[in-house]
């Protein structure tokens, strides 16, 4: 009979190591640390993570994927309440000054699969829910900052500013469009940024919106109306994700609170009645960027990171969701299997899953803005008439809905509400 003291020891868990706090990078700190709760060990460094995130009334569309990859990692059940379906879109053009804004395309929200194609959500609510769960599922949080790596053979050595460097066996940079990582690695970045800027804020109004998107599609850029959870002094609210000129953005911040909320009114309509400013307006300028690279020796991009494309479809944070959810299935898989999990294999499986899908969808985002943002009479008809024959073609409307969805063959495991 053997004895328990010859059994082989327990190997030591892999570590992997993130650099950046934000949704995409919480996400894929719980996706791993939930899937291998002994076989790795998790460390995510980001000096937000000393403020409460919960002030941040930034908005999402979480895309009917990225919904079951959260539900998958029991986050979605402590969003509920606060999120609000999609349940329908209709898309207008007009110019700013037009007495009647004509519709030309309407979506049902139903993603074919009886759920909402998306759920709008506030960003400081989905962190902090993120940030619980990790700390439940014993994922390390610090508070300092990655400031440089250097790839050693089978593990990376990873300079967090305070003590001595961590060894880890994988680095993911997912500390934004400007990753300090990425230009360390020298990843190339293929980009250009648009005349334009992204205005947001949480507008309140009279009535109920029924869940009810709207995109209308000005000279200036798209200026969309987001449906939020009820709440606030008018007992409704929307998002609204306003796109401008940059020569006028400064102008717009500078106005008062009413002069503002006069401007908002001019573009957003009085079908809602009336309307209040509920935070102040603040502006992004908008960029499309991509890196030639997503992976290095021992290092992985995720979301911005990697990728940066327009807001015109609300995609920009599925996309990085999808990298979440591809790149842990690639790393739990390997690790599972007793590989590893940093190794060169690994990454470019994980770089395949997502180079074509997300040049795709720059592609298109980018098309859209050019599309729509010109006042050209003749390009004016031409779109109108490509999206009125979309809205009679009922196959294709249903195909871009799924798309928009996240419901694609190749979605990820954890995008198909399967634990990893």
């Amino acid at each position: 009979m053997s004895n328990p003291t010859d059994a082989a020891p327990r190997p030591e868990p892999w570590t992997v190591a993130i650099a950046g706090g934000g949704i995409a990078g919480l996400s894929l700190a719980l996706a791993l640390k939930s899937a291998l709760p002994d076989a790795v060990d998790v460390i995510l460094f980001d000096p937000a993570l000393s403020r409460d995130p919960r002030g941040d009334r930034r908005a999402y569309a979480v895309a009917a994927a990225a919904r079951r990859m959260f539900t998958a990692l029991g986050v979605w059940e402590a969003v509920s309440g606060g999120e609000q379906p999609i349940l329908d879109m209709v898309v207008t053009d007009s110019r700013l000054g037009d007495v009647v804004r004509p519709v030309f395309l309407t979506f049902e929200g139903d993603a074919g699969t009886g759920e909402p194609f998306a759920h709008m959500v506030e960003s400081g609510a989905l962190v902090a829910t993120l940030l619980d769960a990790c700390r439940a599922a014993g994922v390390r949080l610090e508070t300092g900052s990655v400031r440089g790596y250097q790839a050693d053979g089978p593990c990376v050595r990873v300079d967090a500013g305070d003590g001595a460097p961590i060894k880890a066996h994988l680095l993911v940079a997912a500390d934004g469009g400007r990753s300090r990582l990425r230009g360390e690695a020298g990843i190339g970045w293929v980009g250009w940024s648009y005349p334009q800027s992204g205005i947001v804020a949480t507008i309140g109004h009279e009535r109920d919106h029924e869940g009810r998107a709207v995109e209308h599609f000005l000279p200036s850029g798209p200026f969309a109306i987001l449906p939020l959870a009820p709440g606030g002094a008018l007992g409704h609210r929307s998002s609204i994700v306003w796109t401008e000129r940059n020569e006028v953005v400064p102008h717009m911040l500078a106005l008062s609170p009413e002069d503002a909320l006069a401007e908002i009114e001019r573009r957003f309509g009085l079908q809602l009645g009336r309307l209040a400013l509920e935070t102040p307006l603040r502006a992004y300028p908008l960029s499309f960027g991509i890196a030639r690279d997503f992976v290095a020796p021992r290092l992985a991009l995720l979301g911005d990171a990697a990728h940066v494309i327009h807001p015109i479809a609300g995609q920009g944070l599925n996309l990085g969701l999808k990298d979440v959810a591809s790149l842990a299935e690639a790393v739990v898989d390997a690790a599972r299997l007793g590989m590893d999990p940093g190794g060169a294999d690994v990454l470019e499986t994980y770089q395949r899953a997502r180079r074509f899908d997300t040049l795709a969808m720059g592609v298109v985002t980018d098309g859209l803005n050019r599309l729509f943002s010109n006042d050209a009479t003749p390009i004016r008809l031409v779109r109108d008439l490509g999206l009125g024959l979309v809205d009679r073609l009922p196959v294709l409307k249903r195909f871009f809905i799924r798309e928009a969805a996240g419901m694609s063959p190749s979605t990820p495991r954890l995008m198909r509400g399967e634990v990893l």
